[in-house]
């Protein structure tokens, strides 16, 4: 939640054990996380009564049918495989016409 490392969370620990003191630090450790729990829960009351996680959702959604419809409307790998198509039909025909023309000179050299 908070993206703290393991040195970060050491540093907090002794400061905290400086100031409140050994006696009163699981106290204050049990407020914290009453208050903690207690923020979580209005935040998710929160967007339930805005809304917020249905309109996230919905957000996510559609985001996921722009790139569908994105790379539905790609037409590259169709170009490409047409392209492919083509040049393997031109190089049928470019055999084809050497075979014939070969067939013309032996029959001209006859």
């Amino acid at each position: 939640m908070f993206n703290l490392g393991m040195m970060e969370i050491v540093v907090v620990l002794a400061v905290a054990f400086l100031i409140v003191g050994p006696k009163d630090l699981p106290k204050v450790a049990r407020w914290i996380a009453r208050q903690l729990k207690s923020i979580k829960k209005l935040i998710r009351q929160i967007k339930q009564e805005t809304g917020w996680d249905e309109f996230a959702k919905e957000f996510q959604d559609t985001a996921e049918d722009i790139k569908s419809s994105v790379k539905d409307a790609d037409i590259r790998q169709e170009i490409q495989m047409s392209a492919d198509e083509l040049r393997a039909e031109m190089d049928g025909v470019r055999e084809d016409v050497d075979r014939v023309s070969k067939q013309l000179e032996k029959e001209i050299e006859a």
